[in-house]
């Protein structure tokens, strides 16, 4: 584990290479599951708060789900998490391109439509938080419906952290994402895996 500011990153952030290529899983993490993205209170205000506008992205499952369920639910562990359909499979939020799922809040995003870009959880994947009173514990998640993105990390040599660079400077900051980069060198020559 590498120490930064009241969190823990685990080493396979740092070793392991991921790179989403979509073109290859279609965007299945967003109709795969055991439940909808992992939210926090703020967030799920929020998500109640930009519907309106978010709506006209979504498919009619989407809104039928939404309209049902509400804009975030509490799942079987007690956790909030985005609505999905159908209980427990795609999120509520998407909407599919060209045979590819996009995330209809982040297309709302990407047309200047609100400010907020989609649930920190989806855009930190596959980076699970785990909030503990004093820190946080960042994990590397493994799902088998990532391995192509495994490969073309492995192929362009890029390491987690360097491919969630944005979502770990929205979550944490510029000055705790630089004191991952440096200390990654280091963590790295300490186990014998420098590149």
């Amino acid at each position: 584990m590498i120490e930064i500011d009241g969190t823990l990153v685990h080493g396979d952030i740092v070793k392991e290479q991921f790179v989403c290529n979509l073109n290859k899983c279609k965007g299945i993490c967003c109709i795969e599951g055991d439940a909808g993205a992992p939210l926090d209170a703020e967030e799920a205000k929020i998500l109640e708060e930009i519907y309106p506008l978010v709506k006209p992205y979504l498919t009619p499952t989407g809104i039928a789900a939404i309209d049902a369920q509400g804009t975030s639910v509490t799942d079987a562990d007690g956790d909030l998490t985005t609505t999905c359909v159908g209980g427990n499979k795609e999120c509520a939020y998407v909407t599919f391109e060209n045979g590819i799922t996009k995330c209809g809040i982040e297309k709302a995003w990407e047309d200047g439509v609100i400010s907020w870009k989609k649930p920190i959880s989806c855009h930190l994947y596959p980076i699970r938080i785990t909030h503990y009173p004093e820190f946080d514990v960042l994990n590397y998640d493994r799902w088998h419906i990532c391995r192509d993105a495994c490969t073309f990390g492995a192929e362009l040599k890029v390491p987690v952290y360097k491919f969630l660079k944005d979502p770990l400077i929205r979550k944490y900051g510029e000055a705790w994402y630089e004191a991952l980069e440096e200390a990654a060198p280091e963590f790295l020559a300490m186990t014998n895996e420098a590149p």
